[in-house]
């Protein structure tokens, strides 16, 4: 794709690995500012200093997204050091046990929700704050092929990826006619150090998910993160709360 970011600022949560550093990568390479948020500091300030060493600007921010006062430092960090904010990245996420919901403990079910879907409210609730300010922006969330259709085993998980499509449909109604666009994307099983970590804790359920992939393959980080782009550029001006789901076919049934 040819879109040009230039003078743009964009802020990504996970943005030190798999599919949040490809994205960032994307809108640092189409001439954006970006900000890659973390759980873990030094990864994401690992990050930016790739990105800054390659001739981009890039800020790398510890932020916990289940934590708001957190998230809020890490938007006024990226306002304060860039002046402004026009595209975020809800990606950050992770994964429960792979449990029979009657055998599932309270507080994985507690975490996986404070995370996956309370975080991407919080990430929301203080972007859209700059955002309205400046009467423009565009915001993508992260749910997944899970937020579309049920997994046995993953519950919880589905659950908060369900959350997060219904959270981003409620809160693009709010703000579309405010000049700014929120739509959600459902990525399908992707080749990420999450999906590693889930194929070595529970094998065979996972390998049982990449085997039902209509098109034989995982799909890759950079695949969803030219989606990401997509949405976020003039090209999608008339996306308002909808779902895409680079799933390699996985939801098409």
């Amino acid at each position: 794709m040819n879109i040009s970011f230039k003078n743009q600022v964009a802020f990504v949560t996970g943005g030190a690995g798999g599919i949040g550093y490809a994205t960032a990568r994307a809108f640092a390479e189409a001439g954006a500012a970006v900000s890659i948020a973390g759980d873990h500091e030094d990864a994401a300030k690992s990050a930016a200093a790739t990105l800054t060493k390659a001739g981009h600007r890039a800020l790398g921010l510890r932020c916990d997204v289940a934590d708001e006062a957190s998230v809020a430092a890490a938007i006024d960090a990226t306002v304060g050091v860039f002046g402004r904010l026009d595209f975020a990245y809800n990606n950050a996420g992770l994964h429960a046990p792979s449990v029979e919901t009657a055998d599932a403990l309270a507080k994985d079910f507690d975490r996986v929700i404070a995370v996956n879907l309370r975080g991407v409210w919080a990430c929301m609730k203080h972007e859209l704050r700059q955002m309205r300010k400046q009467g423009s922006g565009a915001i993508v969330n992260c749910s997944s092929q899970s937020g579309l259709a049920g997994i046995a085993g993953l519950a919880a998980y589905t659950a908060s990826k369900h959350g997060v499509v219904g959270l981003t449909k409620a809160a693009a109604l709010e703000y579309a006619r405010k000049g700014i666009r929120i739509n959600v994307i459902c990525p399908g099983t992707v080749d990420t150090p999450m999906v590693a970590k889930a194929m070595a804790d529970h094998p065979a359920e996972m390998q049982a998910v990449i085997d039902d992939i209509p098109l034989g393959r995982m799909g890759t980080p950079e695949e969803i993160a030219s989606a990401v782009l997509w949405l976020c550029s003039p090209g999608a001006g008339f996306m308002i709360g909808q779902v895409v789901a680079p799933d390699g076919g996985y939801t098409a049934r």
